[in-house]
Order: C-alpha cells, then structure tokens, then sequence
C-alpha cells in the first residue's frame, strides 16, 4: 500500500505536467552544450539503479552522488552510486527489503571530506517507515536511524534530502505524523541518536507537510519550506533558529495573482536572503523563481510561461553561481514539443532576467524530466539528473556547459 501511495503520487505530478504541457507552441532551441554523462541500465544482469528522482552531490575531485528510486542488485528498491567525471558509474549501495535496510531513495545526499555519503529512504528500516542511512566511500552501508511512529512523536515517510553541520549533525524534514500529525523537523547525530526538533502544525498558520531538504546560513539557523499550511494554505518558508524557535518567515499566495505556490527548496546566501522556487502559481501559473529577505519580504524573480514557446514549467532547485546568477532545472516545458515537454536547465539573474540554457530532447538518447536541481563544478559545469530518457529509458546523469 505504502509503495502504491509512493507511486500514485509520482504519477499525479508527471500528468499534471504533461496535462498543461499540451498548449505548448514549438520553437527552436537556444542550446547551450549538453552531455549525457550516463545512461542508466536497470535490465537483468546490469545491476544498475533505475529512475534517479533526486539530485546530485559533489566532491571536491569532481566525482557526483546520487540514489535512483529503483533499481540496483535486488532489482526493485533502489541504490547509492557514484559517477566520475568522465562517465564511469559504480553502485555503491543496493538496497534491499530485508526488515532493516531502507528502501526507495528519493532524496539527494550530503557528502563528507571523505567521501561518506548520508542519505534517507521514504521506506523500509526496522519499523518500515524510512531510515537516515550512511554509506561509505568503500560501500559500507550502516542505517543510522529508523523512524518510528510508534514512540508517539516520531515523523515518517523522510521524503527530504539532509543537510550536515560542521559537527556531523544531520538535520532532514518528515512528510507526515509527529506530534501534531503534519510532519516533522529532525536532527540525527554522527552516532544515530534522533532529536525531533520540531512538529509542524503547532498553530494557526503553520507550516504543513515538508518534503523539500533545508538549507543552513552561517549562524547554524535552519530554514526550508512545507507544501501546505501557513495563512493561505499554499506552503511556507520557514525558519528554525539556533535557540529552537520555529518562525513562518513568508505564506503564499497566489490569490494576489503573482505569487506562486507549492514552494520548493531553498538556498542561502551570506547576507542571509534566501532563494527558491514554487512548481506552479506565478503570473502564468508555471511556477516561479523568488526572493525573501531575512525579515520576510517576497519578490518574484520570474515567472515560468510555457506559452511563450521555449521557456520552462514547473521549476525545482537552484544553485548560486558566479556573479550571483541562479541556475536551476524545471520538470516540464522546454522548446521540443514533439519529444514530450521533456523539461529545462535555465539561469536567472538577481534581477530577474530568465535564460534557457538547454531544452532536453534535442538529441537522441536525451534524458527528460529533470526532477531535481544541480551541482556546479569549479568550471561553471552544470550537472544533473533525469528520471527518465537516456539509452536505456531509465534516466541519466547530464553536464551542461554554460
């Protein structure tokens, strides 16, 4: 059942996608350089995970880190790999529905100086509601923690990626349950110990349902966004100070006409302005691209029109690069109608100005639907990945030159 709910979920976003893709008009690309670096291959005897739904890490030699959903040696319950920088793949963790192992890993990781990779599944672990796992850079796999509802205050289903702090603390949201029933903010030591830090839907207005990863400034405070809640219902930005208080920093509201809704992840600059997306709402209801300052005022950056012909919808995830240009992948829209609305890489400046940098589906063997956002190198190189398309037809891992 549980896996079923996974699954229907996936789908109801992807129709949605493609539902409002259809009164897309086809323009030519304007194409920077993109490469398919890998091409998943999940069929029997290949051993390879299967559907990369998040995004990537990247360690300081330029090696990337990933979990597909599905996939791996026990061919359904997804794995841990790690692609090089010039295409070479290696499987470091295969997961497998044993009781104790988790499975489905839907969430990007967190790398160490090491090596060591630290991650979540949305399922399986001792009580079979998800785990907070480590992985290390021989393929060693421990679970740290495994959620369990059953203590009373316990979130599950760990859809989130983590973030680390300088002392090995893992910090991760909860979709559902905790004390209050609508997901949780948790902490969870080098050594497995688990906090909850905090229960969503404490009071009017809350945050509800986070299944986006965090983001931490340089003063250790934590904020991220929830899906639903806040004074409109449409999703929150929040933040969790050092001192343990919860604080909804902005509520959308797309009823004004502009705002978007449904907000994704975020990132944190140094002067503590935080910046994100939204997967739809925004002037032509194809999500948005924004920007909140610290004391919780909102301007939209962008707004996605599919309608214009070569321009994204539904955006998700942006990195900071150089000259503070913002850099980021939306599931759908893109200017090759004809392979499906496969989706885009993009960049958006500090004051607004959108470009799109690759429309997938140019060429054959493309990957489409880039679920997550990117990593950067120390060149300016984009990388990615798609859930779907490739070789195999069971996504990729891409490079796009700016």
């Amino acid at each position: 059942m549980r896996k079923m709910r996974n699954e229907l979920r996936r789908t109801a976003v992807a129709v949605q996608v493609f539902c409002v893709m259809l009164l897309i008009v086809s323009r030519d690309a304007r194409a920077q350089t993109e490469t398919v670096l890998y091409s998943f291959c999940p069929q029997a005897g290949c051993d390879d995970g299967a559907s990369p739904y998040s995004g990537l890490v990247i360690d300081k030699e330029g090696n990337l880190y990933g979990t597909t959903a599905y996939g791996g040696a026990n061919h359904y319950y997804g794995a841990v790999f790690k692609v090089s920088p010039n295409g070479v793949e290696t499987v470091l963790h295969s997961f497998n529905e044993d009781g104790k192992d988790g499975y489905d890993p839907a969430a990007a990781l967190a790398v160490d100086k090491k090596g060591n990779v630290f991650g979540t599944t949305y399922e399986g672990g001792t009580h079979g509601f998800g785990t907070v796992f480590e992985v290390s850079a021989a393929g060693s796999e421990t679970v740290l923690y495994s959620f369990n509802p059953g203590n009373g205050k316990d979130g599950v289903d760990p859809y989130a990626g983590l973030v680390r702090d300088k002392s090995g603390n893992l910090y991760g949201t909860n979709v559902n349950n905790g004390a209050n029933g609508h997901g949780t903010l948790y902490k969870v030591s080098s050594s497995g110990a688990e906090t909850v830090l905090y229960s969503f839907g404490a009071y009017s207005g809350d945050g509800e349902y986070p299944s986006y990863g965090l983001t931490v400034d340089k003063n250790g405070n934590v904020y991220g966004t929830t899906g639903s809640g806040g004074v409109y219902g449409q999703g929150t930005v929040f933040e969790y100070s050092t001192s343990g208080v919860e604080t909804v920093l902005y509520s959308f509201n797309p009823a004004n006409g502009t705002d978007g809704q449904f907000p994704g992840a975020l990132i944190v600059e140094a002067r503590g302005n935080l910046y994100g997306t939204t997967s739809s709402g925004g002037t032509f209801g194809d999500g948005t691209v924004y920007k909140l300052t610290p004391n919780g005022v909102e301007t939209i950056l962008h707004s996605f029109n599919y309608n214009g012909g070569t321009d994204g919808a539904a955006p998700d995830g942006l990195i900071l690069g150089k000259n503070g240009v913002l850099y980021g992948t939306t599931l759908g829209g893109g200017a090759n109608v004809g392979a499906g609305y496969p989706g885009t890489v993009f960049q958006v400046t500090k004051k607004g100005v959108e470009k799109v940098l690759y429309s997938f589906g140019s060429q054959s063997g493309d990957g489409y639907w880039p679920t997550s956002g990117l990593v950067r190198d120390k060149s300016g190189n984009l990388y990615g990945t798609t859930e779907m398309g490739g070789a195999s037809g069971a996504g990729t891992v891409f490079k796009v030159t700016p």
